[in-house]
């Protein structure tokens, strides 16, 4: 079995989404996940809590809505979700809807996740 730490910086839903599938496809082969939300896609944890632009979000593209929702609970279910970056989610005002869905936050890297415990807990790193 091996480690991998899935760093999602892109806002972009599409190219999120492709980090949701490709979690669960890593897990599903037997392999250890963390997936760490950290810059422009900590705004996704607010959209996904219910935030401000889910529904237009989910009115104009309602098969991306209905994909990334489903895929996003889903490895939240799994607990694959090992931190949303306390500095990006702030900034990005998703800070309390990560606290909301009891998603564990990280900050010890001047208010960031830390590549480098990851990297000494023995993931390889995959930035998205």
């Amino acid at each position: 079995m091996r480690k991998f730490a899935l760093f999602a910086f892109n806002g972009d839903p599409m190219c999120f989404v492709h980090v949701l599938l490709n979690a669960l496809d890593i897990k599903e082969k037997g392999h250890e996940v963390a997936l760490v939300v950290e810059g422009s896609a900590t705004k996704l944890v607010k959209l996904l809590s219910g935030g401000p632009g889910l529904e237009e979000f989910a009115e104009n593209n309602p098969a991306m809505y209905k994909m990334i929702s489903e895929q996003f609970q889903k490895v939240k279910d799994a607990d694959m979700i090992s931190c949303v970056c306390r500095a990006c989610s702030n900034m990005m005002g998703s800070l309390e809807d990560a606290q909301k869905l009891e998603l564990p936050l990280c900050d010890e890297l001047k208010g960031h996740p830390s590549m480098t415990r990851y990297i000494e807990e023995g993931y390889e790193i995959i930035s998205f």
